[in-house]
């Protein structure tokens, strides 16, 4: 009989960011339901959608990640609200349209709201949606400026078609990695803390004790010096 396999579970929030019409809602639509609606879809404020995918991680690992993903309204009067829905969140997937190059420049403007609210910990990928206008000729892209920018801010850049179904999981599965390895790293780095800590404390004490016998020896020497 063989040895069952055991599994980590880790459960993370993604925020999904960006200007309207830009598709952070067929993404997610494609990735939780396997659909795609051809008709705009608005959202208002924001909605919420769960699901679990298990896989192999490349350490070894079999995880279950349970990905609490947000989608958020991109209408400029719903940008005050922003804070209210990414707060606490480990990922943040940040969508602009291939086709519209004032959507990508409203990218930068996410990230440095994420930046001020929820830190550097937080996981960027930026995502260029919409690559299906490219391949049927309605739509001249260069996605190279995007990668490098995403790259000077730490982001992965990703190419996704929710209407073709192009890179949708695959772009779920890696911001589900770097979550976990950033989950490692403060695991280990709140360990490495905590055993510093430990060790300064241990030290302290012995220097007590030391200060203490020496005190005691100091004592005894002078009782014996006066005893003469």
């Amino acid at each position: 009989m063989s040895a069952e396999v055991s599994t980590t579970n880790f459960t993370f929030k993604v925020v999904l960011l960006g200007e309207g019409k830009v598709g952070k809602t067929s993404i997610l639509l494609r990735f939780v339901h396997d659909q795609f609606n051809k008709q705009h879809l608005s959202t208002i404020q924001a909605s919420f959608l769960n699901k679990k995918i298990n896989f192999e991680h490349d350490d070894g690992r079999n995880c279950r990640v349970n990905l609490n993903i947000w989608d958020t309204a991109g209408q400029e009067m719903f940008h005050s609200l922003g804070p209210i829905y990414y707060r606490n969140s480990q990922g943040a997937i940040l969508v602009y349209d291939v086709s519209s190059a004032d959507s990508f420049e409203k990218i930068k403007m996410w990230i440095k709201e994420l930046k001020k609210v929820v830190g550097d910990e937080i996981v960027c990928v930026i995502v260029g949606n919409k690559i299906d206008l490219q391949k049927e000729g309605k739509a001249q892209y260069d996605p190279e400026p995007h990668s490098q920018y995403a790259k000077s801010v730490g982001a992965l850049h990703f190419l996704t078609s929710a209407k073709l179904n192009e890179n949708i999981d695959d772009l779920f599965l890696e911001i589900s990695k770097l979550m976990i390895k950033a989950h490692d790293d403060k695991q280990q780095a709140t360990a490495t803390l905590n055993r510093s800590n430990s060790m300064r404390r241990r030290l302290r004490v012995e220097e007590n004790e030391t200060d203490v016998n020496i005190h005691e020896n100091s004592e005894a020497s002078n009782s014996r010096c006066c005893g003469r």
